[in-house]
């Protein structure tokens, strides 16, 4: 059993980042959630770091079962790993199963601004734009103005706005 840090896991970060092999550190990643007991960064963390490597060296299968382990720890992961796993059902050209996932974080509700963050940006990337803008929308009136992440959420929501055409609106004045 192994307590990790943070600076454990920088380190292992830029090791892989020098070396430019996301399956050796994906592996490293999931080996140490694996071993975990304890540690400043949560097992759930962990496996979604792992999980997004799995996907940045093209293994989305490794990924999907990286997300689901989080899923299952239900440990504090930044985001919900749902919506990494309906990233990933996109990448495998699932896209029924995505949406539905999406749907089912939609309809539990309580939705962090950092996971909505992420479903917006999904859609978009998967050529979904007005579902990129309702969820970045909704995130956007729903955060706290003191979120982190308002700022890039409220770039995301005006460059969406910006490729769907529309006008600048209260919420884009807000980005400048």
């Amino acid at each position: 059993m192994a307590h990790v840090t943070r600076e454990h896991l920088d380190r292992l970060l830029e090791q892989a980042l020098l070396a430019d092999d996301h399956s050796s550190l994906a592996s490293r990643l999931y080996d140490a959630a694996l071993d975990y007991s304890s540690g400043d960064v949560s097992r759930a963390s962990i496996l979604v770091l792992a999980a997004e490597e799995w996907r940045a060296a093209g293994q989305p299968a490794r990924a999907m079962e990286c997300f689901q382990r989080a899923v299952e720890d239900g440990g504090e992961a930044g985001f919900d790993p749902r919506a990494g796993i309906a990233d990933t059902l996109f990448e495998l050209d699932r896209t029924d199963e995505a949406r539905e996932v999406i749907e089912t974080i939609r309809a539990e509700g309580g939705v962090s601004t950092a996971t909505a963050h992420t479903i917006a940006e999904t859609l978009v990337a998967y050529g979904d734009l007005q579902g990129g803008l309702e969820w970045a929308t909704q995130a956007v009136l729903g955060c706290d103005e003191n979120d982190p992440e308002q700022g890039a959420l409220l770039r995301t929501r005006y460059r969406i706005r910006v490729d769907l055409g529309l006008p600048e609106d209260e919420l884009d004045a807000l980005v400048h």
